[in-house]
């Protein structure tokens, strides 16, 4: 018996314990992402270049503190606001789908003015000719019936900074508009007073009315004029107003200006109904995967079997207490992550049993055999593991958003993989055997004995068809240049449209073209019967779909299930960022297997990683997808996956080497994956399960994840076996 044995029983039973406490209620205990639950997410970069370099240096600590302030006074329930890198502001607003009412709830710089109006007619004649007098501009006071141009001073007499309050009130004119009333501190109360003094003493003069400009972010607002003196700091800003457009003016200027412009570089909204939708689908996929796959191994492992699918059912307990934990989002790439962590779950339970089956053909008995399957599969399960987790953290450091959230997942249940297959399980047979050392562990065997596949010989056959595949899909890929790449890391707008009813595409594109919306990519998506349609333009304003639409269908006649504004600059780093991912991701992985192999083995294997890669593109492609975030992180997963595949083939080389010096070295070769053949086909078998279930049952928001998941599965066994083994071979120029 292990002499360990009670401390693993005491951690299992803790981890189990705290995991069952952190989860408990689930719909208080796990925060759900906005593709889930619906709402807004924004990206914000503060514009320091308008700030002199004494002022930047806290300035976007500042902003995000007035952003708080502003999105509190909103009663927006549970948002996040974060501070990312130097100079971007990440907002989370669950619930909130207004696009326009929160940008310029958030965006607007709030700066308010008050500047004196030239009273001298020959001035403002002057102005409008051209010869605008120096320290004055001219500004438009927009009207419901005209417009009126107005010479103002650039210098204020008063800024908002000493503004105390700002609420609705309606004016008294007997229309009851709206506006907003101001209040000064005592300070701003005393300048406010003489401004109004001087200009009523002038008026008492002349006759003339003078005029106070209300400016805000460099726009006129209001001119109201000086007949009396203000002593005690009130004022209005009047204007065509509704009362929702008063009381969200009245939110930014009580929560104070911010420090410099901010420019929205990204903006994503997902409806709740979509959100709905994902979480139902996803659930379906992660039971109807964990089923399936517990029913094969039941099957065909029996009782081992049956314990594997406990530690799969303690598995994903323990991922979920973990995500409560550390207070994680569970978003929809989360979910896949699921998913998939439940296939690769697998994979270390199918290494154990294999090596165990083995050592029982030996002769040995059931306790022996169950010791050495768990003691030689630890090496080939720790280095696979540890390759994927380096995939997962780079996804983390270097992603955003929802594949942050598909990091995190992953991370965490690899972490919980490894210890209900390594520990877990391991203490269950242990309690089998402890007084029954004759229990039968029998199995199903699908190759009663190891096949004599020639591997080597095949490889010039399985080069040519390398070459020809990746060649058909870069051609392609190269053909469709920018086309391939979605909003993600092109910029531009997409907009998932829900219709109450049919409507026609040719309709729709005549709509939009009488908007003037040129470029727009319009075509239908989802199922044929949910009238579901697809906007996507690489420049453009979403405001001008929806108006094009109302004009169409009529307003509240249709719902945004998604809508993605993506600005070029932040597609472009998000570019740069994830092909920066994919070659560190290589570098470490090339490290690691450099430590725990050889430079050769590291090099072999890395080349099937980028002939995986390369296919996924192609594959990617030729279907007409396109390159988004998601598709990236399969492709990274991939990378993580058949590195785990390749890993477990160049273990039992290792181990073979050491045990077989006479044989050649390709004859070693051929044998070690013939000896892994039957652990190649059941792990990629319930892999394959898991991602056919994902791209059938879970949504078409994570279906071109699932797509590139299932292309890059079949790439990474083919590759293991016909590129990253002869490959070995060649290096050593087939010599022992």
């Amino acid at each position: 018996m292990d002499k360990w044995y009670k401390w693993k029983v005491l951690l299992v039973v803790v981890l189990t314990g705290l995991s069952i406490w952190k989860v408990y209620p689930p719909q208080e205990k796990i925060h759900l992402g906005l593709d889930l639950k619906g709402g807004m997410h924004l990206l914000l970069r503060v514009d320091l270049a308008q700030l002199p370099q004494d002022a930047r240096k806290d300035a976007v600590d500042r902003a995000l503190e007035v952003i708080r302030n502003r999105i509190d006074q909103f009663g927006v329930a549970e948002p996040s606001i974060q501070k990312q890198g130097v100079d971007r502001i990440v907002v989370q607003l669950p619930g909130v789908t207004d696009r326009k009412r929160a940008l310029d709830l958030i965006g607007k710089t709030a700066l308010l003015e008050f500047r004196l109006v030239a009273d001298d007619p020959k001035l403002l004649e002057a102005a409008l000719k051209g010869n605008v007098p120096e320290g004055y501009e001219m500004k438009q006071l927009k009207e419901e019936r005209h417009n009126e141009d107005l010479l103002v001073e650039k210098q204020p007499v008063l800024t908002g900074d000493k503004l105390v309050n700002a609420i609705v009130s309606f004016d008294q004119s007997g229309f009851g508009q709206p506006v907003v009333s101001l209040e000064f501190d005592k300070e701003g109360a005393q300048k406010f007073a003489q401004v109004t003094e001087l200009a009523v003493n002038k008026y008492k003069q002349d006759g003339i009315a003078r005029r106070l400009a209300i400016v805000l972010d460099g726009e006129l607002r209001s001119a109201p004029q000086m007949r009396v003196v203000i002593p005690d700091g009130r004022a209005q800003i009047e204007g065509s107003f509704t009362y929702e457009d008063a009381s969200d003016l009245s939110l930014v200027l009580r929560a104070g200006a911010l420090p410099a412009p901010v420019v929205v570089e990204e903006d994503r909204i997902v409806g709740p109904s979509l959100g709905k939708d994902s979480i139902e689908k996803g659930a379906k996929a992660c039971i109807i995967s964990a089923v399936l796959v517990t029913l094969f191994m039941s099957i065909y492992y029996l009782v081992p079997g049956m314990i594997a699918s406990f530690a799969l059912f303690l598995m994903v307990l323990l991922t979920f207490g973990g995500l409560a934990m550390f207070g994680a989002t569970l978003s929809l790439p989360g979910i896949a992550a699921l998913v998939l962590n439940i296939g690769m779950a697998v994979d270390a339970n199918v290494l154990i049993f294999e090596r165990m089956r083995e050592e029982l053909r030996t002769g040995k008995t059931v306790r022996a055999a169950i010791s050495a399957g768990y003691h030689k599969a630890f090496s080939a399960i720790l280095d696979a593991n540890v390759t994927t987790l380096i995939t997962a953290l780079l996804l983390f450091y270097f992603g955003s958003g929802p594949i942050k959230g598909f990091a995190v997942a992953l991370s965490i249940g690899i972490v919980a993989g490894m210890i209900t297959a390594i520990i877990v399980t391991r203490l269950i047979f242990d309690s089998l055997t402890r007084d029954n050392r004759t229990v039968s562990i029998r199995m199903f065997n699908i190759l009663k004995e190891v096949p004599k596949i020639d591997y080597i010989k095949l490889r010039p056959f399985a080069y040519m068809l390398s070459v020809v595949v990746i060649g058909a899909g870069l051609t392609v890929f190269f053909m469709r240049g920018e086309n391939n790449y979605g909003v993600d890391f092109s910029g531009g707008v997409l907009e998932q449209i829900k219709f109450k009813q049919h409507v026609d595409l040719g309709d729709i594109r005549k709509a939009t073209e009488k908007a003037g919306l040129e470029n727009l990519n319009i075509q239908n998506f989802g199922e044929g019967d949910r009238n579901e349609v697809l906007f996507r333009t690489n420049a453009g304003d979403p405001e001008k779909i929806h108006k094009a639409l109302d004009s169409l269908v009529g307003k509240g006649n249709y719902d945004v299930m998604r809508a993605e504004t993506v600005g070029p600059a932040a597609g472009k780093e998000v570019r740069g960022k994830a092909v920066k991912a994919f070659f560190i991701a290589i570098i470490g992985c090339v490290i690691y297997m450099t430590w725990r192999f050889d430079f050769r083995y590291a090099i072999c294997a890395i080349i099937a990683e980028f002939h995986d890669a390369l296919v996924c593109l192609g594959a990617v492609a030729i279907s007409g997808r396109e390159i988004s975030l998601p598709v990236i992180s399969a492709i990274l997963t991939i990378i993580g996956y058949s590195l785990n595949d390749t890993i477990v083939i160049f273990d039992r080389f290792r181990e073979n080497s050491r045990n077989m010096r006479r044989i050649p070295f390709k004859d070693l070769v051929n044998l070690s994956v013939n000896q892994t053949l039957s652990r190649s086909i059941l792990t990629n078998l319930t892999v394959f399960i898991v991602v056919i279930i994902l791209f059938l049952f879970g949504g078409d928001v994570i279906n071109d994840f699932a797509f590139t998941m299932l292309i890059g599965c079949i790439s990474g066994t083919y590759s293991t076996m016909f590129t990253a083994s002869p490959l070995l071979v060649d290096w050593r120029g087939g010599k022992k």
